[in-house]
């Protein structure tokens, strides 16, 4: 068993959290918007188009730096952080933890089932497969052992990830003659087939080699995920005031390792560092989980200081509204990516340069808090978490169960 007794939660609905998951997604947006592009070189490790100058290269830059890599580890965190509260919710209402672990394990069983209905229709990259397929595996091992276990699983788990990137890198430097060892181009392409009933079986296709790979063989979601609960155990982002210290070690120096490890990946990619493509990829994501970490850390500081000065105001309530309905905002996303992107669609991906894909999808998140924050006032939750919240608990009265974290 955990060594945390599951003590009554106080007062309402945290607001870092919700904070946290509103701003989370307009990194998202940012981070998949241009794998929605077609029709010019790319490099072999991403989807960031090669030979790049003026506006494009500076935002390819900043998004090697700050976004990429470091977007899935922050949502894995808040996901693990919402494992937790919910297994804690169920366990306040009924001592029976069998239950809640079934609760767990089949909404994690849908989740699963949304990431390829969503890969099928319009998205390829979905994470709801990954997070969920780890989602099973954790529950199953780890939810139930203490803290100080998921803390050298975690630890072991990082050094593992690190020593591969060291490696990996040292490699890179070592190989004669340098270039990516792939062609231009390499990633494929997928928003260029056409027709879309084409597309149908490519998409399900990379999915399932994306949830498999990114969400356990790739180490750094179940490494955030076994964070993240540890977290919750302790009510980090619930009570940020009583762990500023921590957070504010976190955000500084996670922040700074993420951006420091992401600089080689930007250096290859304009052609200034004479290394293979790939040699600073595990790299790029090993540093990824801790400028998440930071992240996480410095949206929580901020919400210790709107709830402690002046309450949420109109931006943190929109940005919360938007958390609260994150399934549904995240999905949004892909709504209209896809068609006004895609060559099946409107062909936009193979037109617009990475920097208007880029105001594409600040648009596109900006519309999502709005209607996000007009469904917050009517009282009402996202569709999408509204139809999970009915599958999952298909044999209770989901309306009378509180918002899901």
């Amino acid at each position: 068993m955990t060594d945390q007794a599951l003590a009554p939660r106080s007062g309402g609905r945290a607001l870092a959290p919700d904070l946290a998951r509103g701003v989370m997604l307009l990194s998202i947006a940012l981070a998949n918007v241009p794998w929605f592009l077609y029709g010019a070189a790319t490099s072999g490790v991403s989807a960031h188009r090669t030979g790049a100058t003026g506006l494009d290269a500076l935002w390819q830059t900043v998004a090697i730096v700050a976004i990429d890599g470091r977007s899935y580890p922050l949502f894995a965190f808040l996901f693990g952080y919402g494992i937790w509260q919910l297994y804690t919710r169920q366990r306040e209402r009924a001592p029976d933890e069998a239950s809640a672990l079934r609760l767990l394990r089949s909404r994690h069983l849908w989740m699963i089932a949304f990431g390829a209905v969503h890969a099928a229709l319009l998205w390829y990259g979905d994470v709801l497969g990954a997070y969920g397929l780890v989602g099973l595996l954790v529950a199953w091992l780890f939810l139930r052992r203490a803290s100080r276990t998921l803390v050298a699983w975690a630890v072991g788990l990082a050094c593992l990830l690190g020593l591969a990137a060291a490696a990996v890198t040292a490699a890179g430097a070592l190989v004669p003659g340098q270039g990516s060892g792939l062609p231009s181009g390499a990633v494929p392409q997928l928003a260029e087939i056409t027709p879309y009933a084409a597309s149908v079986l490519p998409r399900l296709q990379t999915w399932a080699v994306v949830t498999v790979g990114q969400g356990v063989l790739g180490l750094v979601v179940p490494i955030a995920v076994l964070v993240a609960i540890v977290c919750a155990r302790h009510r980090v982002l619930e009570d940020p005031g009583a762990h500023r210290p921590l957070l504010v070690r976190t955000a500084v120096l996670g922040i700074a390792a993420g951006w420091a490890g992401a600089v080689p990946s930007a250096l290859v990619h304009h052609g200034l560092w004479d290394l293979p493509e790939w040699a600073p990829l595990l790299l790029n994501g090993f540093t990824g989980l801790f400028a998440a970490l930071g992240y996480a850390a410095l949206i929580a500081l901020a919400a210790a200081r709107i709830a402690a000065f002046r309450g949420p105001g109109p931006l943190a309530f929109a940005l919360t509204a938007v958390g609260k309905r994150s399934l549904s905002c995240y999905l949004f996303q892909s709504v209209v990516f896809a068609p006004v992107l895609c060559a099946w669609g409107l062909g936009l991906g193979g037109v617009l340069t990475q920097w208007q894909a880029a105001l594409l999808a600040v648009v596109t998140w900006s519309v999502s808090v709005g209607l996000a924050t007009a469904l917050e006032r009517a009282g009402r939750r996202g569709p999408a978490e509204w139809l999970l919240r009915v599958l999952a608990y298909r044999d209770r009265n989901p309306s009378a169960t509180p918002m899901a974290p």
